[in-house]
């Protein structure tokens, strides 16, 4: 089993959005018994609660459910479960790697490292935009996802079969 981790400040934006696709995509490629998916915030702001209305709506217009999703802060024992701690931008990395024990630093993870093509070095925030912003950060979400995905099959195919 391949345990992945999406984190965010307050994991009601951007983190369960990346968990809600991944796992879309995961069940969509047949691995949801291969892949374990959660997200998590590194603040303990919105504990316990839902994604954000607009993250919600945006994933139920593309056939995704946020629904049973509750933010949660991240665990010192999550860097020793998850074999990848994903940051949405350079603060949310900062502060996993200052919590992450050095034998795990290799585990976190800019997420839009996986994917090359897009033209940006974080997933930007949408909590003070409009609703347009959570469309594009679906898009982009999307397609670091299919990268991530690739990259889980790069170096861990055997956990896949």
């Amino acid at each position: 089993m391949i345990r992945v981790l999406f984190g965010c400040f307050g994991n009601i934006c951007r983190s369960p959005t990346a968990e809600g696709v991944f796992r879309n995509l995961v069940e969509h490629e047949g691995l949801p018994g291969h892949i374990e998916i959660d997200s998590c915030g590194t603040s303990d702001w919105h504990i316990g609660g839902p994604p954000d209305d607009r993250a919600r709506a945006e994933a139920k217009s593309r056939g995704i459910s946020l629904e049973d999703l509750r933010a949660r802060q991240i665990a010192p024992s999550d860097f020793k479960t998850f074999d990848y701690v994903i940051g949405m931008d350079d603060q949310n990395i900062e502060t996993l790697t200052a919590q992450c024990p050095k034998e795990n630093i290799d585990k976190v993870r800019l997420f839009v490292s996986f994917s090359p093509t897009l033209n940006t070095r974080e997933v930007p925030d949408p909590y003070y935009g409009g609703p347009d912003g959570f469309g594009d950060v679906f898009d982009m979400i999307g397609t670091a996802s299919e990268g991530l995905l690739a990259d889980i099959r790069t170096h861990h195919s055997n956990a896949l079969s």
